[in-house]
């Protein structure tokens, strides 16, 4: 039997999502931690899956 991978998502690095922002990485962990910015947990590695943040950057567009 093959096994067959499901595809995976793209996510971004917390550092990403801070440079597409102009934003310190720090500005980023506070958007996490208030749950404003969806996240996901790898081990001790997060990621923003970019569906995420394409709906978090869509929502916030006219603030």
């Amino acid at each position: 039997m093959a096994s067959t991978l499901l595809p995976q998502p793209p996510f971004l690095t917390l550092q990403k999502v801070a440079d597409i922002l102009a934003v310190s990485d720090k500005t980023v962990r506070r958007l996490i931690k208030s749950g404003v910015l969806p996240h996901y947990k790898f081990g001790r590695q997060v990621r923003i899956s970019e569906r995420d943040f394409r709906d978090f950057v869509t929502l916030r567009r006219g603030f």
